[in-house]
Parts: structure tokens; C-alpha cells; sequence
């Protein structure tokens, strides 16, 4: 289950280690603890819900959506999200920047999401998944000798209005072991510091030493919702906290980013404001989806009934239930009741063993 590892009030900082050399400064505020409480409450109340197939893939489809659209348009796509879903649905013929933006992302998602799902532990994050998430999302929008590589030459950051520079990242020599000290702190504190306080520092941290020429804003959402896995959130892959980023772009901006030159204010940077940022993200995300997700869930098609209900709990205690066992439970006809078997299995509470009169039904386990 999702583990709390924060000790409150305390400030973190270079002092406290000497095995890794970035050691960001942050306390756990009041704010901050309560925001993360409130995220495990969250966790807890989906994974204990059972929710249809048929929902968790509609669900899945529509955070891609969601994401692809809020994710490329903090960037400056000005692609709406009724277009984002044509296009996703339809690929183009003939594809604009925008739209290889946008399918690049989705695909990506894709991606991570099976990845995700098939690791029994949270996907390892190393350089090397860093690098094929960035090349999968500038892949035909930027030369090829820039996908997949740490930027070899001086950057700088627009402000997203004005277009002028605001913000001047470290120099290119030193970005291969500001990401090396960054990746050895997320491993090193896997088991030390709550999920949500690794996956923040890492978002604004990525930000900060902008290693790519191109796509490190998306590079660090994408590689953050792989660390967000860490929460054993079994349906992360199904709210989008880059639409909250979305909602107001400016605010994203001057929490996530810096204003001056990486040299000067290094040693100035605190994440505290952040991670309480970048929790109410998580937050609100949770709840626009489990509200959204319970009224899926009850809808006729998908509402179980007592004698639904009856089944399940039977299998719970018992391992497995029969028809002649489900018979003694209610007072439904056979031709009912196979129904009542056919609607669980329909929405992926059960499945079928056995053939014939040996047939049986387990509960199915969840994707």
C-alpha cells in the first residue's frame, strides 16, 4: 500500500548527506503534509473500488486526450481539445507540427502506460527512458541529431508572453551531472521520502537544468507521471495532472520555472512552494476523476445489485462460487442467474473456469 515517508518540519537540505551532491532544500509544511494525506485517502478509495473495464479503458482513452491536449498547449499548441480528440481518432493525412505534437504525446503516453503496467515495481527512471521519452515526443519536429541526446550547446528560456528570455539553464558541459546527481537522488530516497515529494523535486529539478534543445517541459511531465506509479495508484493512467498545469499556464510557469541566470540563484532554490503546488494538482486531478469515475460506475448498465454483490463477496471468502452455490444465495432462476454470472464477467469482475457442470467463477484480477 501507498507509504507516508515525511518528517514534518523539517528542512532538507546538502547538510544531510554526503552520498549524492544535489540535496534539494524543502520543509514539510502543514499545507504540504495535509495535501499529501488527503492524496492517500484518494489512492485508498479508488484502488478499493472495483470499476468495469469497459469504464477503466474509456477512462484511459479520454486522460490521453486530456493530456495530450494540456500538455502540448502549456507549450503553445494552439490546438483545442475537440480537435486533439478528432486527430487521435482519425490521424491525418497529411500531419501539421501541431498535430505530430500531439500524436507524439499520445503515443508516448501509450507507451509509459504499458510500461507501467507490466513492472511488478515502479519502472526503473534512468537516462536511458529519460532519452526514448524525448525522442518520442520531437520525433519529426526537431533534427534527428537532437532526438535522443543531451543538448550540446547554450539554451535559454522565453517568458511565454513576452517571448523574451527570462530564465538562462546551466552550461551544456555541466548537464550530464546535474541529470546523474538528480537520478542518484530519486534512487537513493525511493525508500526514504514519500513518492509525491521524489516525483515533484524531480519535475521542477528537470526543469531547471533543461538538459534537450527541445521538449523538456514535456519530457518532465511524462517522466513524472512514471515516478507517480511509485504511489501504487493502480489507476494513475487515468487522470491527467498536466490539466491543472493547463488551467493556468502563468501560475505553472512561476512555480515549476526560474527567473535569472542558473549559476546566481542555484543556491537560493527552496521546492517547498512547489511540492504544495504540485500536490493540489494531484489533488484536484483525483477528484475531478473519482467523481467522474463514480458516476460511470453507476450507471444502469454498470450498477451491480445485491445478488451482484452476493457473488463477489461469496468468491472472497470462498475462492470461487458455483451456480448451485449462487442458487442457495438467491431465489433468481438459472436462465437469471446466468445472466447475473455473464453481466460480472461483461465488466471484468469475474471469469469463468471449468467447463460444463465443473464450471466455477473466480474474481478476475485487476489490469
Amino acid at each position: 500500500m501507498y507509504r507516508l515517508y515525511i518528517r514534518l518540519g523539517i528542512v532538507y537540505n546538502a547538510s544531510m548527506t554526503e552520498t549524492i551532491s544535489f540535496q534539494p532544500a524543502f520543509t514539510i509544511t502543514p499545507r504540504l503534509l495535509a495535501g499529501i494525506k488527503r492524496i492517500v485517502l484518494s489512492v485508498k478509495d479508488l484502488n478499493n473500488t472495483h470499476f468495469s473495464k469497459v469504464v477503466l479503458l474509456d477512462f484511459e482513452r479520454k486522460a490521453r486526450e486530456i493530456s495530450a491536449h494540456s500538455s502540448t498547449s502549456i507549450e503553445g499548441n494552439p490546438l483545442p481539445l475537440t480537435e486533439v480528440k478528432k486527430i487521435l481518432k482519425n490521424t491525418p493525412s497529411h500531419i501539421r507540427d501541431t498535430e505530430r505534437e500531439v500524436l507524439n504525446y499520445n503515443q508516448t503516453l501509450m507507451y509509459l502506460n504499458d510500461v507501467c503496467k507490466n513492472n511488478s515495481m515502479v519502472p526503473n527512471l534512468d537516462l536511458k527512458l529519460i532519452l526514448k521519452i524525448q525522442k518520442m515526443v520531437t520525433s519529426g519536429l526537431i533534427h534527428k541529431s537532437r532526438l535522443g541526446k543531451i543538448r550540446q550547446e547554450p539554451v535559454f528560456v522565453n517568458n511565454p508572453k513576452t517571448r523574451q528570455p527570462i530564465y538562462f539553464p546551466p552550461d551544456h558541459q555541466d548537464v550530464p551531472r546535474l541529470v546523474d546527481n538528480l537520478l542518484a537522488y530519486v534512487h537513493e530516497n525511493r525508500t526514504k521520502l514519500d513518492p509525491l515529494i521524489i516525483a515533484g523535486i524531480f519535475h521542477k529539478q528537470f526543469v531547471i537544468i533543461h538538459p534537450f534543445v527541445d521538449g523538456n517541459g514535456r519530457t518532465a511531465r511524462l517522466a513524472t507521471k512514471v515516478l507517480l506509479a511509485g504511489m501504487e495508484l493502480n489507476t494513475f493512467n487515468l487522470f491527467s495532472f498536466e490539466n491543472y498545469y493547463n488551467q493556468n499556464v502563468t501560475n505553472y510557469f512561476q512555480n515549476v520555472g526560474l527567473v535569472g541566470n542558473y549559476y546566481d540563484i542555484k543556491d537560493t532554490v527552496n521546492f517547498t512552494a512547489w511540492l504544495e503546488y504540485f500536490t493540489d494538482g494531484i489533488i484536484d486531478e483525483l477528484l475531478r476523476v473519482g467523481n467522474e469515475l463514480a458516476k460511470s460506475n453507476s450507471t444502469p448498465a454498470t450498477t451491480l445489485q445485491p445478488y451482484h454483490h452476493a457473488v463477489i463477496e461469496h468468491i472472497k471468502k470462498h475462492g470461487f462460487i458455483k451456480d448451485s452455490d449462487y442458487a442457495l444465495l438467491t431465489e433468481r432462476a438459472r436462465p437469471t442467474r446466468n445472466l447475473d454470472f455473464k453481466k460480472l464477467i461483461e465488466l471484468g469482475f469475474i471469469e469463468k473456469q471449468g467447463k460444463g457442470k465443473a464450471t466455477y467463477y473466480v474474481l478476475k484480477n485487476k489490469p
